[in-house]
């Protein structure tokens, strides 16, 4: 349950720290805006942040459920099918925004794409953090799974 609880403060940080993203710097007299909604990963990543932390949260329920002492043990299947989709869902969301991340912060050489964290380093700092909190949650939910896995394997057939 400290796990799942875990999960949903972490997606729901994540998530709130990539919404307040934003920063506006004027370079050579040029006027620029650096905000999680103009690029599709980012939005994608805090989609996903919530997607993943209303479905942890609706598993709090679930996870009651099946400690009551007349449930079936063996629907502890249907939670690790749900932590399973949960790791996939936040796993692609935090990669995509990590690529998308590499790529502000690093440039892309060869492609000619400038990184721009030396020019909106609170946005790219936000960003940063809102990643490393969506990697948490994977962490947590990874181990969720695994526990999840232990619980069903050592059910009495």
């Amino acid at each position: 349950m400290t796990l799942r609880i875990l999960v949903i403060a972490f997606t729901l940080a994540g998530a709130i720290t990539m919404i307040t993203s934003d920063q506006s710097v004027t370079v050579f007299g040029i006027a620029m805006d650096a905000r999680y909604n103009y690029s599709a990963s980012f939005r994608f990543n805090v989609v996903v942040n919530f997607v993943v932390c209303g479905l942890c949260s609706q598993s709090v329920v679930l996870v009651i459920v099946l400690n009551r002492p007349k449930s079936n043990p063996k629907n502890y299947f249907y939670l690790l099918l749900h932590d399973l989709v949960n790791i996939l869902l936040l796993l692609s969301g935090v990669s995509a925004a990590m690529a998308i991340g590499y790529v502000g912060r690093f440039g892309q050489q060869k492609t000619g794409w400038i990184s721009i964290c030396d020019r909106v380093q609170k946005f790219c700092d936000k960003i940063m953090v809102s990643i490393v909190l969506s990697f948490l949650a994977v962490i947590f939910l990874l181990l969720l799974t695994v526990t999840s896995a232990y619980k069903l394997k050592s059910l009495p057939n």
